[in-house]
């Protein structure tokens, strides 16, 4: 049985550039925040430093399956990349979230919250 090297020594040279070009497509698609990291030529030590966190976090963080979308954009900033979320509907065009994971300023102390109950008045 042929090995995949051998078989994509026998392919046209315009056939096997697409072939892997695909492949490239679906690694990236499937990259771990620390693959993307190390994609980048970054160190945890040096998104740490851009992030105001010990290196043992970010490791960490490389590990978690979920995280608050600010905490993964403010990540992938710190490496140099752009988060940007899509979602798709069968029967609609794509649309892009813009504003989720922006963190917002805190509220002026003595200012209210506008979702905060009513205090009750005896």
């Amino acid at each position: 049985m042929a090995t995949l090297n051998e078989l994509l020594a026998k392919l046209p040279e315009a056939r096997r550039a697409k072939v892997l070009a695909r492949a490239d497509e679906l690694i990236l698609q499937e990259m771990t925040l620390r693959q993307a990291r190390q994609a980048a030529g970054k160190t945890q030590t040096a998104i740490a430093e851009r992030l105001n966190i010990g290196q043992d976090s970010v490791s960490r963080l490389e590990k978690r399956g979920d995280m608050l979308v600010s905490t993964l954009r403010d990540y992938m900033t710190a490496i140099g990349g752009k988060v940007r979320i899509v979602v798709e509907f069968e029967d609609h065009p794509p649309v892009e979230l813009n504003s989720l994971g922006v963190k917002r300023k805190p509220a002026p102390k003595g200012s209210r919250p506008s979702a905060r109950r009513p205090t009750k008045v005896a």
